[in-house]
């Protein structure tokens, strides 16, 4: 009888868990669904929440769909064992997958096999295990991890994502790629609502445009932009550019470098404390302390503003403007209120223009004057507008001046109409040489003689060994004149010279001076920091003043000059 009982007990006890079991999987499982076909975007059922509401509740997990489900404690404990076709739902979540784990009381889930996330109509996570914790939203993906979100793909080994806040990480290696680049790196956080991506540690950043390398990058999916936010390093098929800060547009080439940058290629670099760039263009200009180099010339030029095009290779620079040209021997420094380089007719030559308030130094040559032309090819410099140098003794005036470098031949200098050469012998005393036009040789940095070509006058004190004997006035169509430790060794009149030795005790004070005579010692710069020093004018002249021409030399400088409109 009580074994009787007994069976039945059991048997009852049976059907009972039976239909308690088919109970719950009516209740969790709404549906068989279909299976998809590789490839194809889910479906999602319809009533099913899209938008999240700014502080989600903690809602269970719910499954809504599998071919088989059953609980084994053997297999996995507390949870269960979801087969085939798998679809699980927690708050606008979607979660499709081969098979998976539902923890319920904990309210996780671990899916594996073709996983697929959806949230809305925001990203989709794709992984091959996903680990889903519903109390946070969050799920770590694992293995072929794909986060999609429009044209961008965030591709890694292992990706946490954020349901909540919409934002995906990965911290041993990946990669972003969208419809303008390819990012990798090995730190990455993927801020998916504002289409923003924080990389860090070994940056690369391309495409057949470009490489950029970095420490840190802020960059937009959706503009292309990079945010430069520690050493970054961008190079195209021309140039290289290097920043601490700033941004660059990968889709049009525009940058604007912040800190610390640097725009060069294998003939000429730029510094600066900001430089806006555009590599499409081939254009950009800088500000705050400039430097440009040309390596191939040995010319630095410095500034606070610049403008230069990459094309026509021309530069535009204001502002304390300095040009400084590097010798072995003896470097030349330079500054006028505007600098601008040109090509020249020659591939691969310069031509330096300075306009308005010229000065420059060199320890054995120094000069003012208001415009001026050098040309790389050959060294030669072209003064303008009553130009004036000095070198040791000596002082070079004419309307018109043009030195020539002729390595190893002696350098030459062209004093070319109202040319005017003074050498101070003391504080009351001076040689002087004047005529239409002068050419002087320079031999071991120092002037070694004139040939005086029309309209010829020459004022020097005569000497019998160290002894001044009388002052030498003379007059000739042409003169040829020695120099010996910068003081007239030797002078040649061709052609009816005239002349008179007049005695030292007899000389006027006038007669001391050829007319026009103007010594500019006070306005001569002194060092190279002098050549920033603005001059009042000159000493007052002996005699009547010259009249120097203002007007710059037909064919000159004009040519050299590129019209305005090519300034930008």
């Amino acid at each position: 009888m009580a074994s009787g009982l007994k069976n039945i007990a059991l048997i009852f006890a049976g059907r009972f868990l039976f239909f308690l079991a088919l109970a719950m999987v009516s209740f969790v499982v709404r549906g068989q669904q279909p299976v998809r076909p590789a490839g194809t975007p889910p479906v999602i059922p319809p009533g099913l929440p899209r938008k999240s509401p700014e502080y989600p509740e903690k809602k269970r997990i719910e499954i809504l769909n599998a071919e088989f489900l059953e609980y084994n404690q053997a297999i996995v404990a507390n949870a269960q064992r979801l087969i085939g076709n798998v679809l699980i739902s927690h708050n606008e979540v979607l979660m499709w997958c081969d098979s998976a784990y539902a923890y319920t009381e904990t309210n996780r889930v671990d899916a594996f096999g073709n996983v697929h996330i959806n949230q809305g109509d925001t990203a989709h996570l794709y992984a091959d295990m996903i680990h889903y914790d519903g109390d946070i939203s969050f799920a770590r993906a694992i293995k072929n991890v794909r986060l999609v979100n429009k044209t961008t793909t965030l591709s890694s080994d292992t990706v946490d994502y954020d349901l909540i806040s919409n934002i995906g990480y990965y911290d041993d290696n990946g990669k972003i790629v969208d419809s303008t680049n390819v990012l990798t790196s090995q730190i990455a956080r993927y801020y998916v609502n504002e289409d923003i991506v924080y990389f860090y540690r070994d940056v690369v950043g391309y495409n057949e445009k470009y490489r950029l390398e970095s420490d840190t990058v802020k960059y937009n999916t959706e503009t292309g932009i990079f945010f430069i936010q520690g050493p970054t390093t961008i190079r195209d098929s021309v140039n290289t550019i290097y920043a601490e800060d700033g941004w660059y547009d990968s889709r049009t080439g525009e940058a604007q470098l912040l800190k610390n940058p640097l725009v060069y290629n294998e003939k000429q670099q730029m510094t600066g404390d900001v430089i806006d760039y555009d590599r499409n263009k081939g254009y950009g200009k800088a500000r705050g302390m400039i430097e440009i180099i040309d390596i191939e010339n040995n010319v630095i030029i410095k500034g606070r503003n610049a403008w230069f095009d990459e094309i026509s290779e021309m530069a535009f620079i204001t502002d304390s403007a300095q040009f400084i040209m590097i010798s072995d021997g003896d470097s030349l420094f330079l500054h006028a209120d505007t600098l601008k380089t040109v090509n020249d007719t020659i591939p691969d030559e310069k031509i330096i223009l300075a306009f308005y308030g010229v000065r420059f130094f060199r320890t054995d040559l120094q000069g003012k004057c208001d415009s001026l032309v050098y040309f790389s090819r050959d060294s030669t410099i072209q003064f303008f507008n009553s130009p004036v140098l000095w070198s040791e003794i000596h002082q070079m005036s004419a309307d018109y001046i043009e030195m020539r470098s002729n390595a190893p031949a002696p350098d030459e200098v062209h004093l070319n109409t109202n040319a005017f050469i003074i050498s101070r012998q003391d504080s009351l005393m001076f040689d002087q040489v004047k005529g239409k036009n002068m050419t002087g040789y320079i031999v071991d940095e120092q002037l070694d003689r004139i040939f005086v070509d029309g309209n010829g006058q020459t004022i020097y004190y005569a000497r019998e060994e160290d002894n001044i004997i009388g002052l030498n006035r003379a007059e000739s169509s042409k003169i040829k004149i020695q120099f010996r430790d910068g003081k007239i060794f030797r002078i040649s009149f061709l052609g009816n010279p005239e002349g008179k030795l007049t005695p030292l005790d007899q000389v006027e004070e006038e007669g001391r001076y050829l007319t026009g005579f103007d010594w500019k010692e006070a306005i001569r710069p002194v060092s190279r920091s002098d050549i920033f020093r603005k001059t009042a004018g000159s000493l007052p002249e002996k005699g009547s003043s010259r009249e120097s021409s203002e007007t710059t030399p037909e064919g000159k400088i004009q040519e050299a000059i590129p019209a305005e409109e090519e300034i930008r």
